[in-house]
């Protein structure tokens, strides 16, 4: 079975009009968005705390966390992602997902609107 990518437009919350498209890799196991350090510097993003994660195969690495605006399908949400490094995998994590609305439907590996729940 393959991965699934999606295109999605990175913008800074303060100018929305300024944004990039990038390919990420749907990963609902993940918690946080990973977009290149590069795209998130270019659209004038800083970091605002640092996190330890757990990656693949076990180990732990720190990266930066801020905040960016992605939108994907139509809809736009002010997110929490991680500042990634040359050599980390970009991904639309779990957090991203939920707040757009989607999710990754098992038969056809592709994202889905869900219904979203306010309780």
């Amino acid at each position: 079975m393959g991965f699934t990518y999606v295109k999605v437009q990175v913008a800074n919350p303060l100018t929305p009009t300024r944004s990039d498209e990038v390919d990420l890799l749907v990963d609902s196991g993940a918690i946080f968005t990973s977009i290149p350090r590069s795209t998130l510097e270019k659209l004038e993003l800083k970091p605002i705390d640092r996190e330890k994660l757990r990656v693949y195969g076990g180990a732990i690495l720190e990266r930066d966390l801020g905040w960016a605006m992605i939108e994907y399908g139509g809809k736009r949400r002010v997110v929490p992602v991680i500042f990634g490094e040359p050599k980390d995998t970009p991904v639309l994590g779990a957090t991203s997902l939920e707040s757009l609305g989607y999710q990754v439907d098992p038969v056809t590996r592709k994202l889905k609107p869900v219904e979203l729940l306010m309780i």
